[in-house]
This record gives C-alpha cells, structure tokens and sequence, in this order.
C-alpha cells in the first residue's frame, strides 16, 4: 500500500479498482456474455438512434450502415464468436434503418436480409453478413497460431491450452475461456 501510495504520487494518476471496459469490451465478464454483447447492442442503437435516417438518401444509408455499423463489432468478432441471436439483432437493427421503420411505423422489408448481404453483382447490396464475417476472423486468428506459433499470442495460447501439441491436434479441454472456445 506503502509503494502504491508512493508512486501514485510520484506519477500524479489515480487508482482504479477494476477497469470497466478495455478496447470497448468489458474486462470482466465472468460466465454470462451478456453484458459484454448487451454493450455492443447498445452501442449499435446509440449510433443509429443518432442519425435522422429521413434525411438520408438510399446511398447515405448504405455507406453509413457499411462503414459504421458493420465495422463496430469488427474487435469483437475476432475475439469471440458471437451468438446467432446477437448478430440476428444486429441484422434486424440494420434492415429495420435501411427500410425507414420505426418503434411506430413498421415499413415493408422488400427484400430479407440474407438477400442484401448477397454481392452486388449478384443483385444484392453487399452489406457483410456478419456470421460469416465472424467465422473469417475468428479464422484469421487461428492462422496465426498455426503459421506464426512464436509470437506472444502464440506461445501464451500454446502454454495454456496444447502445451504438448500442436494447434491442429488441440482439444478443446474443460477449463477454457470463452475466446479459446470461439476460436
């Protein structure tokens, strides 16, 4: 306590009990993910809840919804597999902006989802379809265990989870976190 006082004093900063949040993910979120999905959510809603979607045109929409919305869980996803039911929220958030609804009015999705997240070139809008998206990130991450097994990412998800072999041959164990499991 003595050294602690010490050099809060020396270097004129505060002490924190826990940290919150870090990298906009919650630093301790125990079994339940919950709170650590329910954030990403609200983040999603705060942002569109912000834009005045009437004065948009098709093409605002669409490079807002692009290049905000779908680029918002993009840490997230490569860190943990999010469940089916989140990333469904976040569809029918982003279709719900698209089309022009609100809490009031309910418009009429022309076209589902999965249809909009077809390429444009196959008639579709290109938007991400985020499951998918998920999978390539969650993937990228195990690449680098596989081609890059020296790095500290590596060396510390080999220590704790395949001491005795390689990634490839890893079982999933009993006792794993939530992003050994995703990945």
């Amino acid at each position: 306590m003595d050294r602690r006082e010490v050099l809060m004093g020396i270097l004129n900063m505060r002490q924190v009990d826990k940290h919150e949040k870090y990298l906009a993910i919650p630093s301790i979120s125990g079994r339940s993910k919950r709170a650590v999905f329910d954030s990403l959510l609200d983040r999603i809603w705060k942002k569109l809840q912000g834009w005045k979607e009437k004065s948009l045109s098709r093409a605002g929409k669409e490079i807002l919804l692009k290049s905000v919305i779908q680029t918002i869980p993009t840490y997230l996803m490569g860190v943990y597999k999010i469940p089916h039911s989140v990333v469904q929220k976040i569809h029918s958030v982003m279709a719900r902006f698209w089309w022009g609804s609100s809490d009031v009015h309910r418009k009429t999705h022309w076209k589902n989802w999965d249809s909009m997240c077809t390429l444009k070139c196959f008639g579709g809008m290109g938007f991400k379809d985020l499951r998918v998206f998920n999978d390539a990130l969650l993937g990228k991450q195990a690449w680098r265990l596989i081609r890059a097994p020296t790095t500290l990412f590596g060396r510390v998800m080999k220590a704790k989870y395949y001491p005795t072999c390689d990634f490839l041959s890893a079982s999933l164990g009993n006792s794993n976190s939530y992003s050994w499991r995703s990945i």
